[in-house]
């Protein structure tokens, strides 16, 4: 297939880009370089050492003889997102970029504003080009499983059977975002639907969870081409947090009691559930939603993962609590269904089998690249603006 990764420069991007042109697709990246302008704004750095995407797409050519097409740009733009679907021809387009911090998007107005315009302008201008130039294209859209928040019933995938007044009907399953990131992501889904309603598209909207790990097979190919490990409380990850402190002897930060549940999964299950998704197209005027996650973890479990993990490597692991800046349910009921991507063939790794190579043993490599000063959260949730001085969010998309 002909496959393009939108925001393939960031976390999930470069692993499924690498993933796919290894299976055979011929694949192109869509980036603007957001991501990497967003880390000089906050003043943080991935733990792992990323190299320029020219040189890294220049290490993969030569490694494995297969191109990687680069088209630089940003998705707000759309005689730029139209110029890429009607040079490259996708068969499918992989959506991931967009400003993907829940936290970014609760530090002031401006950064709220910036994320809704850019995540759902960019959406708009991908489904209007598809609709122009490649209506049988199959859009695989990252959305996230923080659309549905907590509810106090089971969530299901994307829509849910209703009785009201006698009559029946199938409806989007309620959403309840916790964030303006989330927030947009509602947005996406809702235009996606809307669009795929009149104009016939085809569309799957995965809800993912939180992803972990830093290993892949394509990666592993060459230090070059290594991804992510972001720790910071803006765009990092509880788990990789939490690893990082373990490395350094730092207590486990967990907000509040630690009870918050969500779904997670390895960052080699993400890619295999886009090639999944590629595979097995919408229908024309389908819109489908899958649940993207393998298990589910309260933050406490994970500090006692993280915790056990590092006592086999000799580490001391000791549980701070802080108080929680986020608006959250400190405990709350959470089942979530997943099994559409499992019934089309995903078979899960399991954090269980992953932390310690893929995490806490890449935190303690890296771990002279930490910078402690993160560890501690600076965003309150409830205050408008009360972060430390950032510049102005420049005014492009930025890639997962």
């Amino acid at each position: 297939m002909r496959i393009a990764v939108l925001g393939g420069d960031g976390y999930c991007g470069w692993a499924t880009a690498l993933y796919l042109s290894e299976k055979g697709h011929t694949v192109a990246i869509a980036d603007n370089y957001a991501r990497r302008q967003w880390d000089h704004e906050l003043g943080v750095q991935t733990l792992t050492p990323i190299r320029t995407l020219a040189e890294r797409l220049r290490v993969w050519e030569d490694l494995t003889g297969r191109e990687i097409k680069l088209f630089v740009g940003d998705v707000t733009d759309y005689d730029f997102v139209a110029s890429l679907i009607r040079d490259f021809e996708p068969d499918a387009v992989v959506h991931f970029a967009e400003q993907r911090s829940a936290p970014y998007s609760m530090i002031d107005r401006k950064h709220a504003v910036f994320t809704q315009i850019n995540n759902v302008e960019g959406t708009l201008n991908l489904l209007f080009a598809l609709r122009e130039f490649a209506p049988d294209c199959h859009l695989v859209k990252l959305g996230t499983m923080g659309q549905y928040g907590t509810p106090n019933i089971d969530i299901e995938e994307g829509y849910i059977a209703i009785e009201h007044n006698g009559r029946r009907d199938v409806l989007p399953y309620p959403k309840q975002p916790g964030s303006f990131y989330h927030l947009s992501k509602v947005h996406d889904s809702h235009n996606i639907m809307f669009a795929c309603k009149i104009w016939g598209l085809r569309a799957t909207d995965l809800n993912q969870g939180v992803v972990y790990g830093t290993v892949t097979k394509e990666t592993s190919f060459d230090e070059a081409l290594i991804n992510r490990f972001d720790y910071d409380e803006v765009f990092g990850t509880v788990l990789n947090r939490f690893c990082i402190q373990a490395a350094m002897g730092h207590p486990l930060t967990v907000y509040g009691n630690g009870g918050q549940t969500r779904g997670f999964l390895d960052i080699r299950d993400t890619i295999r559930c886009i090639e999944i998704a590629c595979l097995n197209p919408a229908a024309r005027g389908e819109c489908r939603v899958y649940n993207q996650f393998t298990e589910q973890f309260s933050v406490l479990d994970l500090a006692h993962m993280v915790q056990k993990a590092g006592q086999k490597l000799g580490l001391t692991v000791e549980v701070e609590h802080l108080d929680n800046p986020r608006v959250e349910a400190q405990g709350h009921y959470y089942n979530a269904k997943h099994s559409k991507l499992t019934d089309l063939g995903l078979q899960p790794h399991l954090l269980s089998d992953s932390l310690l190579d893929s995490l806490i043993n890449i935190a303690m490599k890296y771990s002279d690249r930490a910078d402690t000063s993160v560890f501690l959260p600076q965003v309150n949730w409830r205050n408008a603006s009360n972060h430390r001085e950032r510049r102005r969010p420049t005014a492009v998309v930025a890639t997962y």
